[in-house]
C-alpha cells in the first residue's frame, strides 16, 4: 500500500526544499525524496562551498597585498586542510539548517533512490528497503550533474569536476581549466589567487560567453593581469594523466597545436540534467537534449507532473530553481502565480573581480530589433570604490 500525499518531490537541492516549505504553508502533505543529502548541490557541492574557498582566497589576495593598505604582513601562508574544513563545515551547517526546516514544516524526508511509477507515483529504495509513494502532484527536481570531457573520465586525483576541485587533495602547481562559464572562472580566480598557475581554455570567442562582450573583454583583461593565461577558439585533446601530472594538447584559434604538462586539470564544460534511469521515458515526458519541457508554470506534458531546476534547461541557478518551486507549487494550489520569465533572471560570477547582470546584453537587445541606447560607469569614478581599493571595472546599462 503506498503511501499518500497531497505533493512529492523528486530531489532535496534549492528547488525541491523551497517547494517543500511552500507547499506546506499551503496546507499541502508533503514528502520530499533524497539520494544524498539534503540542500542538493548548491549547498553541498555548489554555490556555498564555493564561496567559502574563494571568501579565503580574497582574505589571502588582500593579506599578500596589505602593504597598498598600510599594513605589514610578513611571510603569509595557508594551510589547504584547514582551507577545505572550513568551506566543507559551512556547507554542512546548511544541509543541517534546510533538515530544521524540513523538521518545523513537516515535510516528510524520505532517504533513497526514488524512481517514477507513474505521473504522480514514486518507488523509493531506502535502507530499510522499497517504500512506495503516492501523490496527487509530483514535482522533479533532481538537478544535474558534471558533463566529462569525451573520453575523459575524472578521476578525482589530477583531472577534478567541480566537486573535486573542492576538496583538492593537494594544492595544484600548474592548473588548466577547461571552460570559462562561472565555475571555470570561479576555481581559476581561488587557485589563482592561492598560488598557482593558471591556463583557462574556452572553445568559444570569448571568456564568460553567456556576457556581455565588454564585460568578457574586461574580465581577460583583468585575469591576464593577475597572471593567468587565456585561449579562447581553442580546444583540449589527448589528455593524458599520470602519476606526476597531466598531459594536454592545446589547439588554438589559428589551428596551432602545443603539448603542455600541468599538475592539474579541471573540467568546467557544462552540465548533464539527471533526467535519465528515473522513469520519465516510460510516461512519455517531453525533453529536449535530456532537459524536461515545461511551460511558464513548471507543468510538463504529462497531467499532474511538474519539474524545475537544473532539470528544466539554463539558466542554471539555484535561485531560478528556488523561483519555479514557488510558482509550481502555487500553481498546484489555484493561486494563478506570474508565470516564470527567465528573461529576469539575475546571473553573478564571483571570481576578482565578481561579474554581475540581468536581462539582454547589447548584443542580443540589438539582434531582436530593439533601437539601442547604453550607458556606462566606471568605478574609478565612484568614491567607495577607491577607498576599498577596487576600483576597476565598470557598471553598463542598456536600455
Amino acid at each position: 500500500m503506498a503511501d499518500q500525499f497531497d505533493l512529492l518531490i523528486l530531489g532535496s537541492g534549492p528547488g525541491g526544499y523551497v517547494a517543500a516549505i511552500r507547499a506546506s504553508q499551503l496546507g499541502m502533505k508533503v514528502a520530499i525524496v533524497e539520494r544524498e543529502r539534503l540542500g542538493g548541490i548548491c549547498l553541498n557541492w555548489g554555490c556555498i562551498p564555493t564561496k567559502a574557498l574563494l571568501r579565503t582566497s580574497e582574505i589571502y589576495h588582500y593579506i599578500t597585498h596589505a602593504d597598498a593598505y598600510g599594513l605589514s604582513v610578513e611571510k603569509p601562508s595557508f594551510d589547504l586542510k584547514k582551507v577545505t574544513e572550513r568551506s566543507r563545515k559551512v556547507a554542512g551547517q546548511l544541509n543541517a539548517g534546510v533538515k530544521s526546516l524540513m523538521k518545523k514544516h513537516k515535510v516528510e524526508v524520505v532517504e533513497g533512490q526514488g524512481r517514477l511509477t507513474g505521473p504522480t507515483s514514486l518507488a523509493v529504495t531506502t535502507a530499510q528497503g522499497e517504500r512506495q509513494l503516492s501523490g496527487k502532484h509530483l514535482i522533479v527536481a533532481t538537478g544535474a550533474r558534471a558533463r566529462d570531457l569525451p573520453g575523459l573520465a575524472a578521476d578525482g586525483m589530477r583531472v577534478w569536476t567541480y566537486r573535486h576541485a573542492m576538496v583538492p587533495p593537494a594544492m595544484p602547481t600548474d592548473l588548466l581549466v577547461i571552460g570559462s562559464g562561472a565555475i571555470g572562472v570561479e576555481f581559476a580566480s581561488f587557485y589563482s589567487d592561492m598560488g598557482a598557475k593558471v591556463t583557462i581554455v574556452e572553445m568559444q570567442d570569448r571568456i564568460l560567453p553567456v556576457e556581455d562582450e565588454e564585460v568578457s573583454a574586461f574580465m581577460a583583461k583583468a585575469l591576464a593581469k593577475q597572471g593567468m593565461t587565456l585561449h579562447t577558439s581553442a580546444k583540449v585533446s589527448d589528455v593524458q594523466p599520470g602519476p606526476d601530472g597531466v598531459m594536454a594538447t592545446i589547439t588554438g584559434a589559428d589551428g596551432k597545436a602545443e603539448a603542455r604538462r600541468f599538475s592539474h586539470v579541471i573540467v568546467a564544460i557544462g552540465i548533464v540534467p539527471n533526467t535519465d534511469g528515473i522513469g520519465l521515458e516510460a510516461l512519455g515526458v517531453a525533453m529536449d537534449r535530456g532537459h524536461i519541457i515545461t511551460d511558464g508554470m513548471a507543468r510538463t506534458n504529462v497531467p499532474g507532473l511538474l519539474a524545475i531546476g537544473d532539470v528544466t534547461g539554463p539558466p542554471w541557478l539555484a535561485h531560478k530553481a528556488s523561483h519555479e518551486g514557488i510558482v509550481a507549487v502555487e500553481a498546484i494550489a489555484g493561486l494563478h502565480p506570474h508565470a516564470m520569465e527567465v528573461g529576469n533572471i539575475p546571473g553573478c560570477t564571483y571570481s576578482r573581480p565578481q561579474v554581475a547582470s540581468v536581462g539582454l546584453t547589447e548584443a542580443k537587445a540589438k539582434a531582436q530589433g530593439h533601437t539601442v541606447k547604453v550607458g556606462k560607469f566606471p568605478f574609478i569614478g565612484n568614491g567607495k570604490a577607491i577607498a576599498l581599493g577596487e576600483a576597476e571595472g565598470f557598471v553598463k546599462t542598456v536600455f
